[in-house]
């Protein structure tokens, strides 16, 4: 009598166990729904040649392009890859890397994506990660970095550099927190005085 009683217990202990643990997985967000896009950072053209090599890899993921090559050019590459045009957006707003970030984090924001694949050349992704970590950070969106290999990039002279120097780090992630509170790049001010 004595054992089935114990079985019982253990059998109830068990079962509560393991829903605390689903309900607190739940409740603290271990649980949430994955939403996943590609943001494909402008600057070169082999980042969007790399971004449709990936994005096949990754083939229910939406692709975003912010300002990079002539819409003709984007439209090739991703035409070559077999990627359809309603898959990808191709954005110009931005006008450099901290504006590649800002001018999408609301849209991804609206449109429920949790996780960011960035991808970028190797030697500009410390920096875009410092920018990303805060600008898309802000919104509770994660950056998963997807550097270019060094051999693969488009500029010579950076083919044996493995970072940017750390000062254009430091400046971008000052104007990501800056406009985290105003709303400003400091671009806007430059384009202003023009």
């Amino acid at each position: 009598m004595k054992t089935s009683k114990t079985k019982a217990n253990k059998t109830t202990i068990v079962v509560s166990g393991l829903l605390m643990v689903l309900v607190g997985g739940f409740l603290i967000g271990g649980f949430r729904k994955v939403n996943k896009a590609i943001l494909i950072l402008g600057g070169a053209p082999n980042r969007e040649m790399y971004g449709a090599a990936f994005a096949l890899k990754n083939p229910n993921v939406p692709i975003w392009v912010s300002s990079g090559s002539p819409k003709e050019y984007s439209d090739e590459v991703f035409a070559r890859a077999g990627i359809s045009s309603d898959r990808y957006v191709l954005d110009y707003r931005a006008v450099d890397t901290v504006t590649n970030f800002t001018t999408l984090v609301d849209e991804f924001q609206a449109r429920q994506i949790t996780d960011v694949y960035v991808i970028t050349d190797t030697f500009h992704m410390p920096r875009a990660q410092v920018i990303g970590s805060v600008v898309l950070g802000s919104r509770g969106i994660k950056m998963h970095p997807v550097p270019i290999p060094a051999n693969m990039g488009y500029y010579a002279e950076n083919q044996n550099k493995e970072k940017e120097p750390a000062k254009k780090s430091v400046r971008d992630g000052a104007r990501s927190v800056l406009w985290l509170f105003t709303g400003m790049t400091l671009n806007e001010q430059r384009h202003n005085r023009k």
